[in-house]
């Protein structure tokens, strides 16, 4: 019997490791947004003989993994890859963590947005915003085609992908992209993995800050970045974690948004690590330290 159970765990492992997605579409079916016309080439990573990620992004994409129609739950979460706004981390921390989430019938979108360039855009600070709320809407306005629930829609990010996460769960009031049929572009709900929130000198990681805002941005700018400030009642419930030790991005980073939800009373849950230092969940299987995730989903009703 134990032979048997054993067999089974290794063949469904195989199938989620695998597992390909349904679908890769184009973000915007007509011109980009905020974009100048310039060829530039994409850039392939590979770290150890494996495929890594993604530099000099200009067409961004939505990569569409679906669960077994019968075991979908109907939510969804919308995964931004890390990398400091110059990267994006996305085999590690966009595929493995879209295949986990399907395993438990959650359908998962993996962003691929645009890196800020001055090259490819007239105002590269919010490029990436603009390609968040253009994947919030686009999986609302498509949601009974992927058999999803439009108001179980969250989104995910992983460091400076959790900037750009926590700049569209608190920025959805200022709308950036065509919205004719004003669809709404606020997340149920954000996931956020050692996140860059605050442009704070004493708190942001200055790469990050460096790609999106460029050398010497104006006040409004860092203040509109800033996202501990803009923390309102109406702010998406909140998943935070994050370890003590992170030397790359400040822990006080995920303390100061958590603050703030709390004084706002917006229900979220922090889970905070002595060690492990920035991106120690990528050490560790995603099922493992998802596993508190799920059970913060399924109390806040977004998974059955």
């Amino acid at each position: 019997m134990k032979k048997r159970i054993a067999l089974s765990f290794l063949c469904i492992s195989f199938l989620i490791c695998n597992l390909k997605a349904q679908e890769i579409i184009p973000l915007y079916n007509k011109k980009i947004p905020n974009s100048i016309s310039y060829p530039m080439k994409e850039v392939t990573l590979n770290w150890d003989g494996q495929f890594g990620g993604y530099k000099n992004i200009s067409k961004p994409t939505l990569e569409i993994y679906l669960p077994v129609k019968a075991q979908s739950n109907g939510s969804a979460v919308i995964i931004c890859p890390g990398g400091g706004y110059g990267m994006e981390s996305y085999r590690l921390e966009g595929l493995n963590i879209a295949k986990t989430f399907i395993n438990h019938g959650t359908a998962a979108f993996i962003l691929k947005y645009r890196l800020p360039s001055d090259s490819i855009m007239p105002d590269k600070s919010i490029g990436p915003l603009q390609d968040a709320q253009q994947a919030i809407k686009l999986v609302r306005q498509q949601s009974a085609k992927w058999n999803i629930d439009p108001n179980k829609i969250g989104i995910m990010g992983f460091s400076a992908g959790g900037h750009l996460a926590s700049t569209a769960g608190t920025h959805f009031d200022t709308c950036l992209v065509a919205n004719r049929k004003h669809i709404s572009i606020r997340p149920d709900f954000m996931i956020l993995i050692y996140p860059v929130i605050s442009t704070n000198e004493k708190l942001t990681h200055p790469g990050s800050m460096r790609n999106l805002l460029g050398a010497n941005p104006t006040p409004e700018k860092l203040t509109f970045f800033s996202n501990e400030l803009h923390v309102t009642d109406q702010t998406p419930p909140t998943y935070l974690t994050h370890t003590g030790d992170d030397k790359v991005v400040d822990v006080d980073n995920s303390i100061a948004f958590y603050e703030a939800l709390r004084h706002h009373k917006v229900p979220s849950e922090m889970h905070l690590y002595p060690k492990g230092n920035h991106g120690f969940v990528l050490s560790i299987p995603a099922e493992e330290w998802m596993t508190p995730l799920f059970l913060w989903m399924k109390s806040n009703k977004w998974i059955n």
